[in-house]
């Protein structure tokens, strides 16, 4: 399966930048797909934009003696290699099995990420470094931090092909779309579909939200019924 490695429209960006995780999740479920939220990244700052870009992925097995040293970081597969064949705009989503004692990422490694125009790191594992990786300002999602490094439990293997990042998998060339609920994964073939959707599913609940500040009570609201589908057409046609 090739990955499509094309920048995203910016009209795609600015469309799903206007959408929440969680109202992804729920257009992603009605489309029968319940397991695309990456468990375990959270973001490291309060507050970090909503980021939306094609997954760039990494993976990481356990550690092996002879393969996890720190000579390994200057093998043609490592992560310094991956990180220079990473496409501008691209979000690194990095399977560390969810290894929370050893560092994958630092902030050299990060600082060099954002020199490329890498829009975010997004990993089940933990970086290292921490007051360093946040001076560099890349925009980075994960489950801790751990100040050994990467080698210490885990082994890189390689990059674009399938990973399981918190649970999910997540194909190169998927779009990814992250904020302050973590990260979610739309399978590139599910994109037009999501895209016709979730603007709609979040002008819906602005809409059940002005109800519930009036008042109204849930039962025939939330999930609304017939009579309330109605009253909501009737919105959305005046607002045209």
């Amino acid at each position: 399966m090739a990955a499509d490695t094309a920048p995203l429209d910016p009209s795609v960006v600015e469309t799903l930048k206007g959408v929440s995780t969680a109202t992804l999740t729920t257009v992603l479920l009605k489309k029968g797909l319940r397991n695309v939220w990456l468990r375990g990244t959270r973001p490291i700052r309060p507050s970090q934009p909503r980021i939306v870009g094609r997954a760039f992925t990494l993976r990481f097995v356990p550690a092996r003696e002879d393969l996890a040293t720190p000579a390994s970081w200057a093998s043609p597969i490592s992560t310094r290699a991956a990180i220079e064949a990473m496409p501008e705009g691209c979000v690194a989503v990095a399977d560390a099995m969810g290894v929370a004692d050893a560092g994958i990422f630092g902030d050299i490694l990060c600082a060099r990420m954002q020199k490329r125009g890498v829009a975010a790191l997004i990993t089940d594992g933990v970086l290292r470094d921490a007051a360093g990786v946040l001076g560099t300002d890349l925009p980075v999602w994960c489950s801790g931090i751990a100040a050994p490094p990467s080698v210490a439990g885990l082994t890189f293997v390689g990059w674009q092909e399938p990973v399981a990042c918190g649970g999910v998998a997540v194909f190169p060339g998927d779009i990814i779309v992250v904020d302050d609920d973590g990260a979610v994964v739309i399978p590139a073939a599910l994109l037009e579909d999501v895209l016709a959707a979730a603007p709609e599913q979040e002008a819906q609940e602005a809409w059940i939200m002005t109800e519930i500040d009036r008042g109204v009570p849930l039962p025939g609201l939330y999930p609304m019924n017939e009579e309330t589908k109605a009253r909501y057409a009737a919105f959305r046609a005046a607002d045209t």
